[in-house]
């Protein structure tokens, strides 16, 4: 199955009193393996960046000044994320951001009944622990020591990493053989082809000898209320 597991970059917090996308980063998935495909765009967010943003993600209006606006990527954008599950973290707002900027440009919205949230994932399985990117990559040994500034592309490959241990782990699609082979291989099993090394010796005799047998007999008599001499028993 492909999925995409992505993140956004923003003005602020809130699509609906002018807050933009100004970068988006995406990775595409098969049957939970990363492919190495992606889709990386910064958009000009056509206002000014406020600080606090700026100091999270480092994306001033000098850098976005010359890239393009959200509605010129839009298509491209759209062919990649095709229609595959989209997997974010916290992503009732990525996805309010992303389907804000497609009818700000006259396409349609995201199905919500595609969004897959990392957040409700995190919490089912770890109940009571902080559910943030940083520290669920913490948690789950994963590596984030590039991570200076908040950036699309580089939170969706830690999220892609965190979505695997979320959802199975790192073992996830490995299997020891295919069920096919192994079939084929017991079918071409030959058990009287089998061969062994091993050495059969002959039997050893168990019985006692008559002197084995005559020296137990001297031994029981001198045992004072033998059990072997009481009636009805036998040497």
């Amino acid at each position: 199955m492909r999925e995409i597991i992505f993140d956004t970059e923003t003005t602020g917090f809130d699509p609906a009193t002018g807050d933009r996308m100004v970068e988006i980063g995406c990775i595409e998935m098969v049957s939970r393996v990363m492919t190495g495909k992606h889709y990386h765009a910064y958009f000009n967010p056509q206002r000014p960046m406020p600080a606090a943003a700026e100091q999270v993600h480092g994306l001033s209006d000098r850098f976005l000044s010359d890239k393009s606006a959200f509605g010129e990527k839009a298509d491209e954008l759209l062919a990649f994320l095709g229609d595959s599950p989209l997997v974010a973290h916290n992503a009732s707002f990525d996805f309010g951001f992303l389907n804000h900027e497609l009818q700000h440009c006259g396409r349609p919205p995201v199905s919500m009944d595609r969004m897959v949230d990392t957040v409700a994932l995190a919490r089912v399985k770890n109940p009571g622990a902080k559910l943030s990117l940083d520290a669920l990559c913490t948690r789950y040994g994963i590596d984030r020591s590039h991570r200076v500034k908040h950036g699309a592309l580089l939170d969706a490959e830690l999220l892609a990493q965190l979505y695997i241990e979320l959802t199975g782990g790192r073992q996830i699609g490995l299997g020891l053989a295919d069920d096919n082979k192994a079939d084929k291989m017991m079918g071409q099993m030959d058990v009287n082809s089998v061969q062994t090394t091993k050495t059969f010796r002959p039997a050893r005799a168990h019985s006692a000898s008559s002197e084995e047998l005559a020296r137990h007999a001297e031994f029981v008599v001198k045992i004072k209320d033998a059990l072997w001499l009481q009636p009805g028993s036998a040497l």
